[in-house]
């Protein structure tokens, strides 16, 4: 079914992901998605339209091909959860704690912020390329209800793989068009992500830094003000023994 000749680890991986919907069928196609979810380098706007093709070409149908891969959408993005949920906001604040540049408020902050959007961005993070896997992360840490996280993560994951099983079945051989205005997609995410991390970065240098060049300053006061004392002291002790003399 795919006209891919891509000699890579990753055309390989997708030759694969395509036997397997040859051999059994729509769950072939579940499957390679919950794969997706745990493993991001595999692309599921390549997956989706092969499934959407596959069921142009009468291999099984419509509904199967969007059954079987929001199925395997929640099922990787459950594996992901468990993950979150195991390593929990404890251990990640003594993680933290130990990282370069990071603070264990942080994930104090981060976990605040999800308790308060965790809804949206469950929802609407299935629908953007790299966070569609990663956002099940934190669910997992903040223990979002398992209900809410399933049912959101179920329509996020339906509405994007519609999408692309759709741009299969319509434009069959043509879905490579999809393919091209996602790459855009991704790229721009790619570089909101550097920018923020680049940012993050220079802004927590120049607090530490601020804030060892104000713990100098505060440490050269207290030794001049020591220094003061001790002159202070000397000189009253030397003030009676002069009085004696005379």
């Amino acid at each position: 079914m795919s006209d891919n000749t891509d000699t890579s680890w990753l055309g390989a991986l997708l030759d694969w992901s395509v036997s397997l919907m040859d051999l059994i069928g729509p769950a072939g196609a579940g499957i390679a998605i919950a794969l997706e979810n745990i493993f991001p380098p595999l692309p599921s706007e390549v997956v989706l339209p092969m499934a959407g093709l596959a069921a142009s070409r009468g291999s099984f149908s419509l509904f199967e091909a969007l059954a079987w891969t929001t199925a395997g959408s929640l099922i990787g993005a459950l594996l992901l959860y468990g993950i979150g949920a195991w390593f929990g906001v404890d251990r990640l604040r003594r993680i933290a704690a130990k990282v370069p540049l990071l603070k264990a408020d942080d994930i104090d902050r981060t976990v605040a912020w999800f308790e308060r959007h965790g809804g949206k961005a469950v929802f609407f993070g299935r629908m953007i390329p790299i966070f569609r896997s990663l956002i099940s992360i934190p669910a997992g840490v903040t223990r979002m209800p398992l209900w809410r996280f399933g049912l959101l993560t179920t329509l996020g994951s339906l509405i994007w793989n519609t999408v692309f099983v759709l741009a299969g079945y319509l434009l069959g051989e043509s879905w490579h068009i999809v393919e091209q205005y996602v790459d855009v997609v991704q790229y721009a995410v790619i570089a909101v992500v550097a920018v923020a991390v680049v940012w993050f970065v220079v802004h927590r240098t120049r607090a530490l830094l601020a804030a060892k060049r104000e713990r100098g300053d505060t440490d050269l006061d207290r030794g001049r003000t020591d220094d003061r004392e001790r002159r202070v002291s000397d000189d009253d002790e030397r003030e009676p023994a002069s009085t004696s003399v005379d």
